[in-house]
C-alpha cells in the first residue's frame, strides 16, 4: 500500500467555495500515466497537478503535470497557482520563486507582498479564422469571425458586451464534438477591462470556473485593443473570480489569490 499526500485549493479566489477548486499533488517520482488519469477521474475537479522535484542542478525546481478527468492538458494557470500556494503553504518553499518544467515550456510562480501570486505564463500566439459550424450551431449570436490559439487547441470568441458573455448558454452537447478544442467567449467588462467563460466539454470540463491559461491569450488580445498592459479580468462563470493580468513582451503575468480547503492522503495498492 502506498500512501500519498494530497491537498485541494481554491484558485483564484479569496475565500473557499470561489475560483477554481484544483487537486495538488507532490510525489518524489512520477507514477504510470494511467494512474494519475485515473486519479485525477477519482477527484473529479477540473485539473488535478502532479509535481515532481528536479536536481538541484536543474534550471527549474519542479516537474508539473496537469490532468483533467478525461486528458492530460498541455497548460493549466489555475491548478499551477494552487500548487505554488501548497509548495509556499504547506511545503516550506522559501525561494522568492518556484520554477516549474513543463509540456508548455518553463512557468514561474512569485508570491507579492499582498499575499497573491503571479504566474509567468507564455504569451500564446492566436491567428484570425472563420469560426467553425459547430460553434455557430452551439452558440446563440455567434460572430462568424473568430481566433484560434494552435497551441492550447482554444477558439477565441469576442461578443458585444459582458452581458452577452454572462447570459450565453450555449449547447454543451454541440461544443463536446469539438473534441479536445475548447471555447473562449470574451467582451469588455462593465468594472474590468475585460471578462470571459471557458467551455471545453470534450476535455471533461462543461465550464472550468476560472481559467487561468487563457489568459495567456486573452491578455495580449485585449492589451491591443485597450492600448494597455496591465489588465483587470474577471471570470463569470458561476463560481467566477478576479485576475491581475500584465503583458511583459513575450511573456503574460498573471495574479490571483488562493483560498486553501483541505488536506489529506491517497492510498494506492
Amino acid at each position: 500500500m502506498k500512501t500519498l499526500p494530497i491537498y485541494q485549493v481554491d484558485a483564484f479566489a479569496s475565500q473557499v467555495f470561489g475560483g477554481n477548486p484544483a487537486a495538488v499533488m507532490p510525489l518524489e517520482e512520477w507514477l504510470p500515466d494511467d494512474t494519475m488519469q485515473k486519479m485525477a477521474l477519482e477527484n473529479h475537479l477540473s485539473e488535478t497537478a502532479f509535481l515532481v522535484p528536479l536536481p538541484d542542478n536543474a534550471e527549474e525546481d519542479f516537474h508539473i503535470r496537469w490532468f483533467t478527468p478525461d486528458i492530460e492538458v498541455p497548460l493549466c494557470g489555475h491548478a499551477t497557482l494552487a500548487s505554488a500556494w501548497v509548495l509556499f503553504n504547506k511545503l516550506g518553499w522559501k525561494k522568492e520563486q518556484i520554477r516549474f518544467q513543463s509540456k508548455s515550456g518553463p512557468l514561474g510562480v512569485k508570491q507579492a507582498d499582498d499575499g497573491w501570486l503571479e504566474l509567468d505564463f507564455p504569451n500564446l500566439a492566436f491567428e484570425e479564422c472563420s469560426t467553425p459550424d459547430l460553434i455557430l450551431e452551439a452558440l446563440e449570436d455567434c460572430p462568424n469571425t473568430s481566433f484560434f490559439v494552435p497551441k492550447d487547441t482554444n477558439y477565441l470568441i469576442v461578443l458585444g458586451d459582458e452581458a452577452a458573455v454572462k447570459t450565453a448558454q450555449p449547447d454543451i452537447r454541440k461544443l463536446k464534438e469539438l473534441g479536445n478544442l475548447g471555447v473562449i467567449i470574451t467582451a469588455p467588462g462593465n468594472d474590468c477591462d475585460f471578462v470571459s467563460r471557458y467551455f471545453a466539454p470534450g476535455g471533461g470540463i462543461d465550464e472550468d470556473p476560472v481559467t487561468g491559461s487563457i489568459h495567456s491569450i486573452l491578455v495580449p488580445y485585449w492589451a491591443e485593443k485597450l492600448g494597455k498592459d496591465h489588465l483587470l479580468a474577471r471570470q463569470v462563470s458561476a463560481r467566477g473570480g478576479v485576475l491581475r493580468c500584465e503583458l511583459k513582451g513575450d511573456r503574460v503575468a498573471i495574479a490571483g489569490e488562493a483560498a486553501f480547503y483541505m488536506e489529506g492522503s491517497v492510498q494506492l495498492p
